[in-house]
């Protein structure tokens, strides 16, 4: 298997979750994957995916470049890049990094197999990456299976939408960058209302060389022996923006032995929420580090239900700080939807990883909002996730574009109902069936929605447990990582066969 980023995101877990699935069902399986930080660290490879034979590609030493002010994509072993545009970060957008310097990623990777993998018969390449490139040099006769995991095709959508935009104005992706460097104020009079903002609020320069990631993208997935996809949404949209018809379909799954229903009394609740958040801080806000944002026991108060006594609900937010999620918005709606509550519910948002964020910080909204009882548990490691869920009576996630999210299966397999957008790969799973639903289903970037599926949510608790015994049931049902090793150990025989 090869992974270009180093573990920090949804795509690690599945990685690392499928690798030992594969184990059982009887393939041996070594992971090549990016890695940061020393033992110990979540960050790095070795520790994150211990149980595997991993073989890291370390990312310190470009770090450290970019700490110096040198570009991290020149070191020995480059920088990864990002499918999503932001500033001021060594992993910069994909299509802000030249030809040239992908040419010299997909040597340094070539150079890892070569020197460190032992004699393998299948590639398992997580997402479009120079990898791709990396394995036809180093094992051109090895089948590739190639899978995506959503955050590939989020970024060529953009590009896709850019290049629309561009297109209109009379000018290239070079043309477009060249006057956003020079500081030429664009003419946006011909466009929509949304795309002129778009224009405008688009840094150019960093997408100085998206035409070239499209087509290496497009010429990676055309290449690939088999595709998987997350979602049956992202067969579409493959085939849409990578030209490619032979996707199949094996959603993330859950780990049914961990991620159980557990009944923990308010006081057990109470001692997790302490630890969290009062004796182990790791929330951050912007500009701060990792336990820059604390709390007291008196904070927590708001976790009693002060009428019975009792645990008083709780909507959790876990996930990375990224625009796509809508945690701003979520903060919004809740600051609004508390009002409506009949009993105190605290927000929890769990996750962000430290010091990286788009668009606006959500520390900083709920700060300039004065929305009350909004938690931030920092970034924790998978296996506190079951105890979270454990302690929390509501997912909430309005993400605009998901995939696939894993924790919202992971959420159910503890029998916790589900609030999520009806975008992207996420009617696959949530609501499927209207007589029995395991959540609730809004309109994406739909505030108002997301208001009114809150209070109901926190108002209802017959309908919270409800919900969440059919989520409960379909995670069992459907969601094993046993059976879907089994249908990638399929897929990998048909690449096989087909070479």
């Amino acid at each position: 298997m090869g992974l270009l980023f180093y573990p920090r995101g949804g795509s690690a877990q599945v990685t690392l979750y499928m690798a030992l699935a594969l184990r059982d069902v009887g393939w041996t399986v070594d992971l090549m994957a990016g890695s940061l930080g020393a033992a110990g660290e979540r960050s790095h490879a070795p520790t994150f995916f211990a149980g595997l034979d991993v073989h890291p590609a370390n990312y310190g030493p470009a770090v450290a470049a970019f700490e110096e002010g040198r570009d991290p994509m020149e070191a020995p072993m480059p920088m990864h890049p990002s499918y999503e545009d932001r500033s001021g970060v060594p992993d910069r957008v994909f299509a802000a990094v030249s030809p040239a310097l992908a040419g010299h990623s997909a040597e340094a990777w070539a150079e890892l197999i070569r020197r460190d993998v032992p004699p393998f018969e299948m590639a398992h390449l997580h997402h479009l990456t120079p990898i791709h490139d990396a394995m036809a040099a180093a094992a051109p006769d090895v089948p590739v299976v190639t899978h995506l995991h959503g955050t590939e095709l989020n970024m060529l959508a953009v590009a896709e939408r850019l290049s629309g935009i561009a297109g209109r104005l009379g000018m290239t992706f070079v043309e477009m960058a060249d006057r956003s460097a020079a500081g030429t104020r664009l003419d946006t009079a011909g466009l929509e209302e949304a795309d002129r903002s778009l224009a405008l609020a688009t840094d150019w320069d960093h997408w100085r060389h998206a035409d070239h990631w499209v087509e290496s993208m497009r010429r990676w997935a055309q290449a690939s022996d088999r595709l998987v996809v997350v979602a049956p949404h992202d067969q579409e949209e493959s085939r849409r923006l990578l030209g490619v018809d032979h996707a199949t379909w094996i959603p993330n799954g859950v780990d049914l032995e961990r991620f159980v229903p557990r009944e923990l009394s308010r006081d057990e609740k109470l001692a997790s929420w302490r630890r969290w958040l009062v004796e182990e801080p790791l929330g951050w806000a912007e500009g701060g580090g990792a336990g820059s944002i604390a709390y007291s026991d008196e904070d927590l108060a708001v976790f009693t239900d002060p009428a019975t006594g009792e645990a008083a609900p709780v909507l959790l937010f876990v996930g990375r700080f990224t625009e796509v999620k809508r945690i701003p918005m979520l903060i919004r709606a809740y600051a609004r939807a508390r009002e409506h509550f009949d009993r105190k519910a605290p927000l929890v948002i769990w996750g962000g990883f430290p010091g990286e964020w788009g668009g606006e910080h959500p520390h900083t909204v709920a700060l300039d909002e004065g929305a009350e009882d909004v938690f931030f548990i920092g970034w924790r490691g998978h296996d506190e996730l079951p105890q979270g869920l454990a302690c929390a009576d509501v997912m909430v996630m309005p993400s605009a574009d998901e995939s696939f999210a894993q924790v919202f299966i992971e959420a159910m397999g503890c029998r916790v109902p589900v609030i999520a957008a009806d975008a992207g790969g996420t009617p696959a799973f949530v609501n499927i069936d209207p007589r029995r639903p395991n959540g609730w289903l809004i309109p994406p970037d739909d505030q108002a929605s997301l208001e009114d599926a809150m209070v109901e949510a926190v108002n209802h608790p017959d309908e919270r447990v409800a919900r969440g015994t059919s989520g409960l049931e379909l995670a069992r049902e459907k969601y094993s990582w046993a059976s879907l090793a089994q249908r990638t150990a399929a897929v990998y025989e048909e690449a096989l066969d087909a070479r």
